[in-house]
C-alpha cells in the first residue's frame, strides 16, 4: 500500500506564523482543553544556514489555542514561575542560554498535575560546544507551572544531551522507560554526530531521570531515510492501534544521511516514519523501512517534516501535527486501518 494511502494532509495550516515569528515548531497540546490550548515553540532569531550544522535558534515558548482542532493562534509567552532562578544557576560559568525549546504536555495519571518538559541549550563558547538539557515545569495547569531542576543534565561521560521526550506507560514495575533523543559525537569513520534514541527511566516524572542505553543508533541500523538523525514522536494509544502486551506503536522523526563538504555538514530531508517500542522492556522492535509522511509543501533544498503531536479523534482516526520547513504547523489524519499494512506482520 502506498504511504500516502495511510493519511490525508489538511490543506490549510494548523499554525501560521504572525508579524512576531518567522519560524514556528513542535507543538504540544493539552489533553485537559480537549486538545484546544497547548504551548509552541517561537524562533525569535536565527543565525547561519539552516541547511548546514552550526546554526543557531534563539526561541520562546508560547501558548496557542483554537476553536476548533485544525486551526490555533499563537498567543503570549508562557509564563513560568523560578525560570529565572533555575536558567541563571545553569549558566552559571558563562554558559550562554538561547531559549526554551521543544514542549511536551505529561499529565500524571495519579496525582493530576500538569507537567512540562522541554529542552534547554546552553552554548560553551571555551569548549566550543553545546550543552543540551531536559527542562522540567510542573503545576496544576498550563497557569501554574513552575520550573524546577532539569530532568536530565548532560551525560557526564559523552555529554550527550536530551531533548524531545516521548513519555512511556509504566511497566510491571512502575518505572517509566521514557525515549529522548540524544546524540553521538564519536560520529565513526566519517566523524559526524549522529542523533540517537535514548532510554530515560524514570519512577518519579518529577524528580531526575536516569540516562539509559541507546536503542536506535542511524548508523548501526543503515535505513536510508533515517540514516542521519533519529527522534522519538508521539507514543500511539492502544485504542487507535493495538501492536500487542507492553508495546505502542510510536511516531519516529527521522532525516536522512548527513553529507560533508569541505568543513561543512548538510543535513539530509527530515520526515515521519513508524517504530514499534517494547515500554516493558525499553527496546525498540522494529522501524519503518520508509517513511510514512512527507509533506507536499517541504522545502527542495532542505526538507522538514518533524511530528510533535498525535489526537485520536474517533474509531481508527486521529490527527498528527508536524512542522514544515520550521515555518508552520500542519494537520494529518491518520487511518488506523491502511497503518496497519504498513506494520510487521
Amino acid at each position: 500500500m502506498e504511504k500516502q494511502e495511510a493519511y490525508f494532509e489538511h490543506p490549510g495550516k494548523a499554525v501560521e506564523t504572525d508579524a512576531r515569528f518567522s519560524h514556528v515548531m513542535a507543538l504540544s497540546l493539552d489533553p485537559r482543553s480537549n486538545y484546544r490550548e497547548g504551548v509552541i515553540r517561537c524562533i525569535t532569531s536565527r543565525e547561519g544556514d539552516i541547511e548546514v550544522s552550526g546554526t543557531i535558534d534563539r526561541s520562546e515558548l508560547h501558548r496557542v489555542s483554537g476553536d476548533s482542532l485544525e486551526h490555533f493562534v499563537i498567543g503570549e509567552r508562557l509564563s513560568i514561575a523560578n525560570e529565572e532562578k533555575i536558567i541563571a544557576e545553569l549558566s552559571a560559568g558563562g554558559l550562554d542560554f538561547i531559549g526554551l525549546e521543544d514542549p511536551d504536555i505529561f499529565i500524571e495519571e495519579n496525582t493530576g498535575m500538569t507537567h512540562l518538559y522541554f529542552t534547554m541549550p546552553f552554548l560553551d563558547r571555551v569548549h566550543d560546544e553545546t550543552l543540551v538539557y531536559l527542562g522540567h515545569a510542573v503545576g496544576k495547569n498550563l497557569d501554574s507551572l513552575e520550573m524546577t531542576a532539569p530532568a536530565l543534565m548532560v551525560d557526564p561521560i559523552t555529554h550527550a544531551g536530551a531533548k524531545e521526550v516521548s513519555i512511556a506507560p509504566k511497566n510491571s514495575e512502575g518505572i517509566r522507560y521514557n525515549l529522548v533523543e540524544s546524540s553521538d559525537h564519536q560520529g565513526g569513520k566519517d566523524q559526524f554526530t549522529y542523533s540517537t534514541v535514548r532510554i530515560a527511566a524514570a519512577t518519579d516524572m518529577s524528580s531526575s531521570w536516569k540516562f539509559g542505553e541507546t536503542v536506535f543508533h542511524p548508523d548501526e541500523q543503515k535505513i536510508l531515510w533515517i540514516a542521519g538523525h533519529a527522534s522519538p514522536g508521539p507514543l500511539l494509544p492502544k485504542s487507535f492501534i493495538d501492536v500487542g502486551e507492553g508495546r505502542l506503536l510510536g511516531i519516529m522523526n527521522g532525516c536522512e544521511a548527513n553529507q560533508k563538504f569541505g568543513d561543512k555538514i548538510k543535513y539530509g530531508t527530515f520526515s515521519v516514519g513508524l517504530f514499534i517500542y517494547d515500554y516493558e522492556n525499553g527496546k525498540i522492535d522494529w522501524v519503518s523501512p520508509k517513511p510514512v509522511i512527507r509533506d507536499s509543501q517541504a522545502g527542495i533544498t532542505r526538507a522538514i517534516t518533524f511530528a510533535s503531536q498525535f489526537v485520536e479523534i474517533g474509531p481508527g482516526t486521529g490527527i498528527l501535527y508536524a512542522h514544515v520547513d520550521d515555518s508552520f504547523v500542519r494537520a494529518y489524519t491518520l487511518y488506523a486501518d491502511r497503518i496497519k499494512n504498513l506494520l510487521p506482520k
